[in-house]
């Protein structure tokens, strides 16, 4: 199965990944300003409309009143038709932190629900993990990892700060601003969950 990818109402700067022809095209409100930009047509169309202004023709259109965001909603959605990874596009960059943090949770939700979420907002990458995620030695820039929950027990390997048994807490940022050094970087959980977030 391929990839659901879902376009939200915040900056996306620039291109998103090829779509392959198994692949799931979500807009959720606003981010179908931005399939018009890029010359896509969604195979969904989905939320309450109250960024874009107007309903597209086709859409599925929710209430305002909901318990879940539209990024959710598009979640759900790919999680029902068993997507396992998913790219989500135009949620990190927004007007409203609110929003960014939100869809931080729907990273921990799908990795709650055995699938694999990347936020890719303008100059920055987000991921939740249960295990491990390994950088390539050509990345650059910086890296953080945050714990999410009571505690987090964690491997950092080959990257400019290690850590072998390091203790993350949620009320101390110690994993902020680690910096790739031109090796392979590897981020292992033993124990707990994090949010890794790095340069694009």
């Amino acid at each position: 199965m391929g990839k659901c990818v879902i376009l939200c109402a915040g900056e996306i700067g620039g291109d998103i990944l090829p779509l392959e022809q198994d692949d799931l095209l979500i807009a959720a409100d606003g981010g179908y300003t931005h399939t018009e930009q890029l010359g896509l047509t969604p195979h969904i169309v989905l939320g309450d409309f109250d960024s874009l202004g107007y309903v597209p023709e086709g859409a599925q259109v929710h209430p305002k009143e909901k318990d879940d965001t539209d990024a959710m909603l598009a979640v759900k959605l790919g999680l029902s038709k068993g997507y396992k990874e998913f790219y989500i596009y135009g949620g990190m960059d927004g007007p409203r932190v609110d929003h960014t943090m939100a869809n931080f949770q729907l990273l921990h939700y799908l990795s709650e629900h055995g699938a694999k979420g990347y936020l890719i907002g303008v100059h920055q990458i987000a991921t939740v993990i249960t295990g491990n995620l390994e950088f390539p030695p050509e990345q650059t820039g910086t890296v953080s990892v945050f714990c999410l929950g009571q505690e987090a027990l964690v491997d950092i390997e080959g990257l400019k700060y290690s850590l072998k048994d390091g203790l993350l807490q949620p009320s101390f940022p110690l994993g902020v601003s680690n910096q790739f050094i031109g090796e392979k970087g590897k981020i292992t959980v033993k124990k707990g969950t994090v949010l890794v977030i790095w340069e694009k």
